[in-house]
């Protein structure tokens, strides 16, 4: 149901318009305030869709209370009601904001021809904000990406938390999904299955891993609550009669700026996919060896899979190296030695896969018979992978990131996701948000907003286009998230802003 605020100092003209628009609209919810300082209390409390204003009245006026109103909600429409001779200053007020006028006395037919007229565009944008429910799963899966592989905004996260409807927490932590090799017809179980847990983020599937950001529930554990929802996700194992399932888990994080180093535990927490039961803590993770401190093990792990990502062979070989020759040293069992290297060398195709970059599943051709031979294997198996990652690389055009920046820029106002970008150039979306920030020293959402507020304020220029029109022109779906953007992004709200361009002092 609409709501609609008439401020205006006579009763009998208050009275006499909602009679008017109570029979001509008789679903609309009507409120009354009789000066300018009331009217703002009452637009704070109701929040109406549309206001009828009065110019002149004692105290506050009108266009006063108007800057006080779009202060705290930029995008309430008006209508100024004004005496003939106030008329050049109704027309300033437009310029305001103010969506469109009423000379007093109006006709009946002008009332409900003007009022029916910006109900209709309220009613439109309400539609187009339901578009927003078709458009989560792409916004899900692009900050799952973005925080995993990038980094988003803080401005970005706080909107997209409240627009994805979780209960979020400050303590997030991943779970990585390892699914048969015909995981994709799981997708939409699994999200299904998060999504009644009311509790996460499902990220785009990239091979077998799907990674799932977890927020902690305030009234269980975090063990109890990741192996709930652990064990829901692998009861699907029954529609696929497959057991490649495995479920890693990192540890719980501070904040979202930190759930990549949970990203990273979880992974490592896969390694070894054929333990009985089919989910494994980071946490419980043995430390290979009794020398070394487990969270120093640990963080070298995580180092190796940053360096895998960069493009590190180097470093890679040399951790690999490292570790064979401790292994030797505290004569670690030579098979489990091999095994300890095989899942590390999983992991690495595990994570080449994520960036686009294809390679074949590691193994060893034979069990190594010495320590000899299992260096020698293990530098042919990681060659092989470094060919596949040099290839990959070799093989992207000259162009692409100037191609994905010009799509950008054209279609900046429409729905564009990093797996669309991906279809469109034929590169992975973790590879696209990698590009980005390599290469132009920025990550893909921030490029984009940069985009909208750019146009949005060269569409500031235009008096006749309200804020709320320039909120979904250039690609926003809520107003207040593109105030909150603008904002952050400009130093100034777009009230502020629109002033200044007008050539208005505020």
């Amino acid at each position: 149901m609409l709501k609609l605020l008439i401020v205006d100092d006579e009763q009998i003209e208050r009275d006499g318009l909602q009679v008017i628009l109570q029979k001509a609209f008789p679903q609309l919810e009507i409120y009354q305030a009789r000066n300018g300082k009331i009217a703002v209390q009452v637009a704070a409390e109701v929040k109406p869709d549309l206001v009828m204003m009065d110019i002149q009245m004692p105290g506050m006026n009108g266009l006063e209370a108007i800057q006080q109103i779009t202060s705290t909600n930029p995008f309430i429409k008006f209508v100024m009601i004004t005496a003939f001779d106030m008329f050049d200053y109704a027309r300033q007020a437009i310029k305001l904001g103010v969506k469109d006028y009423l000379l007093k006395p109006s006709r009946i037919s002008e009332i409900e021809e003007t009022v029916g007229k910006i109900l209709m565009e309220i009613t439109e944008e309400q539609r187009s904000l339901k578009v927003l429910e078709s458009t989560l799963p792409l916004v899900e899966t692009d900050v799952v990406t973005q925080l995993l592989f990038d980094h988003v905004h803080d401005v970005h996260l706080d909107m997209l938390v409240d627009m994805l409807d979780i209960s979020s927490t400050h303590e997030p932590f991943v779970m990585s999904i390892l699914l048969p090799q015909s995981g994709e017809n799981l997708y939409s179980l699994i999200k299904e299955k998060v999504r009644k847990s009311a509790s996460g983020w499902v990220g785009a599937l990239y091979g077998r891993q799907l990674p799932i950001i977890v927020f902690r529930k305030p009234d269980c554990s975090f063990r109890s609550q990741a192996i709930s929802l652990a064990k829901d996700i692998l009861s699907l194992k029954k529609v696929s009669s497959n057991d490649e399932w495995f479920v890693g888990i990192g540890n719980v994080c501070d904040s979202l700026d930190q759930v990549r180093q949970s990203y990273q535990e979880s992974l490592i927490a896969t390694m070894d996919s054929s333990l009985p039961v089919k989910y494994r803590f980071y946490h419980d993770v043995p430390v290979l060896g009794g020398t070394e401190n487990k969270l120093q093990s640990k963080q070298r792990e995580k180092q190796f899979l940053d360096e895998i990502r960069l493009g590190k062979w180097d470093e890679v070989l040399k951790k690999i190296m490292d570790l064979i020759q401790r292994c030797e040293n505290e004569g670690t069992d030579l098979l489990q030695t091999q095994q300890r290297v095989l899942e590390l060398l999983w992991v690495a195709a595990r994570v080449m896969s994520e960036m686009g970059v294809e390679t074949e599943t590691p193994f060893f051709s034979y069990q190594s018979q010495d320590y000899r031979q299992l260096r020698s294997e293990s530098d042919h198996l990681l060659k092989q992978m470094r060919t596949s990652y040099g290839e990959h690389y070799e093989q992207l055009e000259a162009d692409t990131i100037h191609q994905i920046k010009q799509h950008i820029v054209k279609h900046s106002h429409e729905d564009i996701s990093l797996e669309t970008l991906g279809r469109k150039v034929g590169l992975s979306p973790i590879y696209i948000s990698k590009m980005f920030k390599e290469k132009l020293g920025i990550n893909y959402i921030d490029f984009l907003t940069e985009c909208r507020i750019e146009k949005a304020k060269k569409l500031m220029a235009d008096p006749e286009k309200s804020l709320k029109e320039i909120t979904f022109e250039v690609g926003y779906h809520e107003p207040n998230y593109f105030s909150k953007v603008f904002k952050k992004m400009v130093a100034l709200s777009p009230t502020e802003y629109r002033r200044t361009v007008l050539g208005k002092k505020g």
